[in-house]
């Protein structure tokens, strides 16, 4: 069957200027018909309010584009395991769905519409059922892990090192989701800040944010002993794997630990390590909470560098200013790869720092903030930025 793509962006940006309307009346209407599925979710909907208009957003923008689409939505079915989600729970949000979006386009509503929403969603569950099926013999739907150290750096930031059962399959940059008894039911992404080990050993930095929930837990309740859980590694930050470049590297804040774990990748993996320089910008002190590792890295590593930015310019050892103009004082970092990764105003201001400057956009790889680059932009859909 056709379905009319541009129908369907049409219509979802119609309903999507409805704001936190849609998801509140999505998820009740969902609740109120099919009451068994509201114990899949946690006490408090509303971070998990704010992910159902994204997920929507990026398949729907790109589901002319199937090549783009269809690996995400693969990786949606199998990291969906870790709740419990079941082919028969599929019906009901298609349900939910047509529902929504039935209610908020009222009179422009029309049978056309309803066929290839219906059809857009069939092929959207078909998809994510069979990439739960195909993972269901290999993987777990979540892997379990033991706290073994936690190391309070600063008052809102942590350094967690976990000792899973069996090692979790992720790539250097690439997120897990997390979940701690302390929560229940509230996942959230966070990166290792290591490539993967032998011993399968996972170090997280945590910062606590305003509001986040799992993040306060983490840094302020979690101890040594405590459980995690991990759901499916997502995300496609990591070393392009037809690459042999440099590397050029710039985080902000915790933003360090996918960056470290690519930076470690890359000065190991191969016979020749690459060169990599790393840009640390922070806006105190104490924002530069991993530098003793960075400095170990250095003198093990010759090819690494580490350049400390500080903001207020009243930081030891670091340079004044943003990283991103710090890296383009000292190159242009023509033929360089180059990752970044931070806030979302960090992230997008750099990024668009580096275009104005000419860098080649196929080598610029961030996390999501509406970038189209060899990153996964719609990382956000799934779960929301790992910081």
């Amino acid at each position: 069957m056709t379905v009319d793509t541009d129908r369907l962006k049409d219509s979802f940006a119609e309903v999507a200027r409805n704001g936190d309307e849609v998801p509140l009346f999505f998820y009740s209407y969902l609740f109120l018909r099919h009451p068994s599925i509201r114990a899949m979710f946690p006490p408090s909907m509303a971070a998990q309010r704010d992910r159902l208009v994204s997920a929507l957003a990026g398949i729907v923008a790109n589901v002319d584009q199937l090549a783009t689409v269809v690996p995400f939505v693969e990786q949606l079915g199998r990291d969906h395991r870790k709740f419990d989600v079941a082919p028969e729970h599929y019906p009901a949000v298609g349900e939910a769905l047509i529902a929504t979006l039935r209610h908020f386009l009222g009179d422009r509503w029309t049978s056309e519409l309803a066929t290839d929403w219906a059809a857009a969603f069939a092929i959207v569950s078909d998809v994510m059922i069979k990439a739960a099926d195909d993972a269901e013999g290999s993987t777990p739907a979540r892997w379990h892990g033991q706290i073994v150290e936690h190391d309070r750096r600063r008052p809102d930031v942590a350094v967690i090192r976990v000792a899973p059962e069996i090692p979790v399959p992720y790539l250097a940059g690439q997120s897990l989701s997390v979940h701690t008894a302390h929560r229940p039911r509230l996942w959230r992404f966070y990166s290792p800040a290591n490539a993967p080990r032998a011993d399968g050993g996972i170090e997280l930095h945590v910062r606590a944010v305003d509001g986040g929930w799992v993040s306060s837990a983490l840094v302020a309740v979690a101890g040594v002993g405590d459980i995690l859980e991990f759901g499916s590694p997502v995300g496609a930050l990591h070393l392009e794997p037809h690459s042999d470049a440099d590397l050029l590297m710039i985080a902000g804040g915790t933003g360090l630990a996918p960056l470290t774990a690519i930076a470690e990748d890359a000065l190991t993996r191969d016979t020749v390590p690459r060169r990599v320089h790393l840009f640390h910008e922070a806006a105190s002190e104490a924002d530069l909470y991993d530098t003793a590792h960075l400095d170990w890295l250095a003198d093990r590593h010759p090819e690494f560098q580490v350049t400390l930015v500080a903001r207020n310019g009243a930081v030891r050892r670091a340079v004044p200013g943003t990283a991103v103009d710090a890296a383009l004082r000292q190159s242009r970092w023509a033929g360089h790869d180059v990752y970044v990764c931070g806030s979302e105003e960090m992230t997008v201001t750099t990024m668009d720092t580096l275009l104005r400057a000419g860098l080649d956009p196929r080598r610029l790889h961030t996390e999501s903030f509406g970038y189209r680059t060899g990153a996964d932009s719609m990382h956000a859909a799934s779960g929301g930025s790992p910081r």
